[in-house]
């Protein structure tokens, strides 16, 4: 097994549980005990997990905690994959799209590069970055400005200022959580306001959450449920998420691997 294979094992396995020893991993895994504190550095250095005496714990989701793009990039990568692959085909030619910052629209930028007489919208600096690694002619991508935060989104008054006044057919929003309380949110109040700017620049809302999104709640809302036109999360969405969802959204759609 690769050493990132192992330490996204680790990863499921601390977060299924809460914490795991370090003798367990290692009984499991069937690697050295130095092999598996080692892992365990990597993954507490990258904000991951928390390393503790003789093992490790989950990190509590606070409500203003805001992981760096890395730390998030290396989480839920197949269901991200999944999901945005599935987002990928509410685009056509000949539109126009915005995508918010976060790791799941960056997945699917990747899947947008192909598509001809693009205009994207986007406060995101990797997402930006996708399509300026593959240019096309045809296709125009506008980045705000504004100020960096660590998830690599540009937020604040510059932001706001640029996305005020345009028009877009649909905005992909990834989120930090989400619940029927708080709807849609993310830890980061500058943030809160370029995304909800972003919404009301938008045709249709699309939204791109993962299964553990689901009853996160960051400190500002971006929109209600009810605004979103269509939520793409996995299979792992459980079913009292997927029967809120439904209620509420005005589409549910579970991205499954052989779509």
């Amino acid at each position: 097994m690769l050493a990132q294979q192992r330490q996204q094992a680790i990863l499921e396995r601390v977060r299924s549980s809460g914490g795991v020893r370090v003798a367990e991993l290692v009984r499991e895994l069937n690697v050295s005990d130095m092999t598996i504190r080692r892992d365990l550095e990597v993954l507490a250095e990258r904000g991951l997990l928390e390393k503790v005496h003789g093992g490790a714990t989950a990190l509590g989701p606070g409500s203003t905690e805001e992981p760096g793009f890395t730390a998030k990039s290396a989480r839920q990568q197949q269901e991200k994959a999944v999901i945005a692959r599935r987002a990928a085909r509410f685009v056509r030619t000949g539109t126009a799209v915005a995508l918010s910052a976060g790791t799941t629209t960056w997945a699917l930028a990747h899947h947008l590069v192909a598509v001809p007489e693009l205009t994207v919208i986007t406060n995101s600096i990797p997402v930006a970055d996708v399509f300026h690694r593959n240019p096309r002619a045809d296709r125009t991508v506008v980045l705000t400005g504004g100020v960096r935060t660590p998830s690599d989104a540009l937020v604040g008054p510059v932001a706001v200022a640029a996305i005020r006044g345009l028009h877009v057919d649909t905005l992909f929003l990834g989120v930090h959580g989400m619940s029927v309380r708080a709807g849609f949110t993310t830890p980061n109040l500058l943030e809160s306001e370029t995304d909800r700017e972003l919404v009301a620049a938008a045709h249709r809302l699309v939204v791109l959450s993962d299964h553990t999104k689901w009853n996160t709640v960051g400190i500002s809302t971006i929109a209600e449920l009810t605004e979103a036109d269509v939520v793409v999360s996995d299979p792992g969405l459980p079913e009292d998420a997927r029967d809120d969802l439904t209620e509420r959204v005005g589409e549910l759609i579970i991205a499954e691997e052989s779509q």
